[in-house]
């Protein structure tokens, strides 16, 4: 989560009921809701898939966090677009594995090495959406906090501002580009692959760095593809969040943007793990900023269970009713009294949710599980009704999500000292490197992948790299994460990765820099090269992206994983630079999903 400019304190509509100590009374039930309802690259399958899953069509979303500091990721993502639109209308030609070992200028041309990887993609839809969705209900990230800024609840609706303002110039103004070079769609779409990618560059410029703190990387996605009712309005009455009416306009943006008979492939960019908060009754809280009296709004703490075992019956929130059989809150030394400030920072409210507060205000991954891979999914009512994603009879073999997240490149790629070697598909992930057993309680087996305030210990199981301590001489004496550092306000996590900026940031008087805090004397984003630290950022970060991961797990083959912490940022012509190793391994993965190259 990102860093907060205090809001203006106001008074709820409708004000939290206060129990003692200040404390909000909550529901008891929060948290019980079945929430359901809602030298070569291995290959990536051993044969090819019956012909009935391929797809001439391919429609492509976009999702881009647009929270605070990413507009060097942003930008490398721009910068890769053009090899993206190069490979799926040029595509190259590749052995057996999918790696690519010859081109030719020509589609025409046979390709002296290898075959052609696929058919040219002849009828593309791009569209971008960002990671805001509002504050279900809460103060922040809506019109009622003083710093609210409007892209910080885009609804999950396609974007096409601009990056040098106004708007680009969408297909019949739908809110999406579309590929059309043979001129057949009505009317016609783009023919010129110079135009068209600079139009999508705009695009994705233009979802800019102003958005919501607390990123719906998940819950944007699901609600743009995937509900059958999207809320138009979240309200709060009787201390309880309230959805209203339906979205029609994301419904009519849905309806042009999926074909029934197209490979649907979403591409996600975020630095941060997902905070998609659960719609309704009383989740909205845990973005609250200020409370009725106009005082900074507090988390009721966890009961002392949770600390220990966050999964026992009896961890529960101070605030609700103690369950039967469980020590009674009076008790209970934990719920003697108020959360500190450093024990409730504001940027840190959607981290360890369960034990800290003794709920869990997210919706689960189950849900995303669901909406990439399930035919039938649960409206707001609760009743199951197909899968917006799957009218007209979709095969799930013909729909994938891809993430450049928070996760060292080294854990993913084919060989962790050399990202040349490609990215290994989903199946072939060492996942308890990266996610642990959560079944278990089991830690990641990589440390930095571990969300931790507090520096953390250990070595990198695959390149041996010691953690390193705050007091590292050197930004890259780890050469994944740099190294750890103190976080004085106890209000952000450990990095999972960081990687160098083209163009070091002066952070003085910008309020998107991460070295004009207190916490910039350990930071390694802030360190000179000759050791000490000062106002300049000369690496950007990401933390571990731990739930769109737990998705991409379930998923299998389905998913796509690599990282936001890029290898090479000089030039885009470097074959791992930004992030074409993403889009390798993307078209690896449906290379045999869309037209075959021979008809």
């Amino acid at each position: 989560m990102r860093s907060w400019n205090t809001p203006a304190a106001f008074v709820l509509a409708a004000a939290l009921p206060l129990g003692c100590a200040g404390r909000a009374a909550l529901d008891p039930t929060l948290g019980d809701e079945d929430a359901g309802a809602d030298a070569s690259v291995p290959p990536i399958e051993a044969s090819p898939p019956p012909a009935a899953a391929r797809a001439d069509k391919l429609d492509l979303l976009l999702v881009v966090d647009n929270s605070r500091n990413l507009d060097a990721a942003q930008g490398l993502l721009v910068e890769t677009l053009p090899y993206l639109l190069d490979r799926l209308t040029r595509p190259a030609c590749v052995n057996g594995f999918g790696t690519i070992v010859s081109e030719t200028e020509s589609v025409d041309e046979p390709c002296p090495i290898g075959v052609r990887d696929f058919a040219p993609v002849t009828d593309i839809h791009i569209g971008v959406i960002s990671t805001s969705i509002g504050g279900h209900g809460a103060d922040i990230c809506s019109p009622t906090s003083a710093t609210f800024d409007p892209t910080a609840n885009d609804r999950a609706r396609l974007l096409s501002r601009a990056a040098s303002g106004g708007a680009v110039p969408t297909w019949q103004n739908k809110g999406f580009l579309a590929w059309d070079p043979a001129q057949v769609m009505d009317p016609p779409g783009d023919a010129d692959l110079g135009s068209f990618g600079a139009k999508l560059a705009e695009m994705v410029g233009g979802v800019g760095t102003k958005g919501c703190g607390y990123e719906a990387q998940l819950e944007s996605i699901y609600r743009f593809l995937v509900d059958p009712e999207p809320y138009l309005d979240i309200t709060v009455d009787g201390n309880k969040a309230v959805p209203s009416g339906v979205d029609d306009v994301l419904l009519q943006q849905r309806a042009d943007f999926l074909r029934p008979d197209s490979l649907v492939a979403v591409l996600l960019l975020t630095d941060e793990d997902d905070c998609s908060t659960r719609d309704g009754g009383q989740y909205y809280v845990v973005n609250q900023a200020v409370g009725a009296d106009g005082k900074p709004f507090r988390m009721p703490r966890a009961r002392s269970v949770c600390a220990a075992s966050p999964d026992d019956p009896c961890c529960v929130s101070c605030a609700q009713t103690t369950p039967a059989g469980c020590v009674p809150a009076e008790s209970d030394p934990a719920c003697a009294t108020p959360a500190e400030p450093l024990e409730d920072p504001i940027n840190l409210r959607c981290f360890d949710q369960k034990r800290r507060f003794g709920i869990d205000f997210l919706y689960p991954i189950s849900r995303y599980v669901d909406g990439f891979g399930s035919k039938v999914v649960a409206n707001r009512a609760g009743e199951l009704v197909v899968n917006p994603l799957y009218e007209g009879g979709r095969p799930s073999e013909l729909v994938f999500f891809a993430g450049i997240l928070g996760v060292p490149w080294q854990d993913v790629a084919v060989d962790p000292k050399a990202l040349a070697t490609g990215v290994r598909p989903a199946m072939e992930i060492d996942w308890r490197l990266v996610l642990g057993d959560p079944e278990t309680g089991e830690p990641p087996a990589d440390p930095l992948m571990l969300p931790s305030i507090d520096p953390r210990e250990g070595f990198h199981p695959l390149t041996g790299a010691p953690v390193a301590p705050p007091s590292a001489s050197s930004a890259l004496e780890n050469p994944i994460n740099g190294h750890e550092r103190v976080i004085e306000g106890r209000d952000d996590l450990q990095y999972a990765c960081i990687y160098p900026l083209r163009v070091p940031k002066a952070c003085m008087g910008q309020p998107d820099c991460e070295c004009a805090g207190v916490d910039a004397p350990t930071n390694p984003l802030c360190q000179n090269p000759d050791g000490s630290y000062g106002a300049t950022q000369r690496f950007a970060r990401a933390v571990p992206a731990t739930r769109p991961l737990a998705v991409m797990k379930e998923l299998g083959t389905q998913a796509v994983v690599a990282s936001i912490c890029a290898d090479k940022v000089g030039s885009p012509a470097q074959p791992t630079f930004g992030y074409r190793p993403a889009v390798d391994v993307l078209l690896r993965s449906i290379r045999r999903r869309l037209a075959s190259p021979d008809g």
